[in-house]
Formats: structure tokens, C-alpha cells, sequence
């Protein structure tokens, strides 16, 4: 079962903007990761559901972040489709990411009281998630919309919430785009977790980097 609820995920969301987005089948080294993070200020972690017997490392962060970063809500991404969103739900999972929309995704995420964050690339996507109770909506690929994309749909549309992934990077130049665009959140991967710091298990650099995020997304927004 969820530690969070949905109320309590959004109002997470909300606090800090950033949602770091992160997979690697070594146990220890996701464990590692996410406390980090939590370190440096975050409190809503994706873990990415991308390789063989993933929920089993998921499953482990959760039980491993309910005791060493207990304000911090661990969801899960990369999902598209109902079963496997049901799976990680039952391993605690507080939200629920995907690359794409999917309708059935969302009635198992409601039924739970969770938030379902789908992965859209046009406005249609994005109101007919809206219709089926997604708050907040994930414009997916980012680099490749660009925040004119969100500009742009934030005009008719001025209630939704969105969050970009894809490409985001941890600058201040890159996150006031977005921001000032109409953006209510990013989320980061592999930008803020470069592969050769991963390796050398730089956690520190990890926790710095999600600091002045957080301070250069709370000057951009005036928060």
C-alpha cells in the first residue's frame, strides 16, 4: 500500500518541482540513489520499471526509503499498461508514470486513490487524460516538444499542471525555460545521474546537484 496518497504526492510535487527519474538493476547502487537525493531536498523519486525483475529492486527501495527517507514518495515510471501498474501499487508504489496515456492505467491508479502521470505529446492526449483524472500530465518527449509546446498549450488550456521529462537539464538556462514556459515540474534522468559518476558512486555529487536544482527552480518561481 501507498505510504502517500495522492493529495500528499501532488503537494510533494509541488514543494520542490523536481522529480529525478532513475533505474539500475544493482540494489545497493538504487539505494544509494535515492538517498542522495533525498539528501539534497527531493521528495518524490521515479523509479524507471526498464529491466528484467525490476519490481524486485523496486520493492527493496521502497522498504529501504520507508526507513532512511521517510518523507520521500517512491513511484514508479515507464508504465503502459493496467496489470504491471496494479504489481508496483502492491509493492507500495505512491505514483505511477508512463511514456504514453493509457486509459486502464488510470482506473486501477483511481481506484487506489494514486496518482497517474501519463507521458503525452499532444494537447488531445492531454485533455483526454484530464477527462480520466489525471492532475498532473507528463509531456514526453520534452526535448522534442520544447517549451514553446507548453507556452502554447498552457494558453487555452491555463488549469493544467505538467510536468517535462526528456532532456531536462540541471542549468539554470534549462530549467527557466521550462518554468517560464507554464511548467509545473521536471522530471530528470540521466542528466542529473551521469553514468560515470553512477560508476564511481559519487553520491555527494548526486545530493549537490538536487540542491541547486531545488534553489534555482525556488528563484525561478518565486517560491
Amino acid at each position: 500500500m501507498a505510504r502517500f496518497d495522492k493529495i500528499a504526492v501532488l503537494n510533494k510535487v509541488q514543494a520542490t518541482r523536481i522529480i529525478p527519474v532513475f533505474y539500475n538493476a544493482n540494489i545497493e547502487i538504487a539505494k544509494q540513489v535515492v538517498k542522495a537525493c533525498y539528501d539534497g531536498g527531493i521528495r518524490v523519486f521515479e523509479f524507471t520499471n526498464r529491466g528484467d525483475f525490476a519490481h524486485e529492486v523496486f520493492a527493496e527501495v521502497v522498504k529501504f526509503a520507508a526507513i532512511e527517507c521517510p518523507d520521500m514518495a517512491v513511484g514508479v515510471g515507464s508504465i503502459v499498461d493496467a496489470p504491471t501498474a496494479t504489481l508496483y501499487i502492491q509493492q507500495g508504489a505512491c505514483f505511477v508514470v508512463g511514456p504514453l496515456f493509457n486509459p486502464e492505467v488510470a482506473k486501477v491508479c483511481n481506484r487506489r486513490l494514486i496518482p497517474y502521470i501519463p507521458g503525452c505529446g499532444s494537447i488531445s492526449e492531454i485533455g483526454m487524460a484530464q477527462e480520466s483524472g489525471c492532475d498532473l500530465c507528463k509531456v514526453f518527449p520534452a526535448d522534442v516538444l520544447g517549451p514553446k509546446f507548453i507556452k502554447g498549450l498552457m494558453a487555452p488550456m491555463p488549469w493544467s499542471k505538467i510536468m517535462v521529462t526528456g532532456g531536462v537539464e540541471p542549468t539554470t538556462e534549462n530549467l527557466a525555460a521550462w518554468f517560464k514556459a507554464g511548467a509545473f515540474a521536471v522530471g530528470m534522468g540521466s542528466c542529473l545521474f551521469p553514468k560515470e559518476i553512477i560508476e564511481k558512486k559519487e553520491w555527494a555529487y548526486i545530493t549537490t546537484k538536487c540542491k541547486e536544482s531545488i534553489n534555482c527552480v525556488t528563484k525561478i518561481k518565486g517560491l
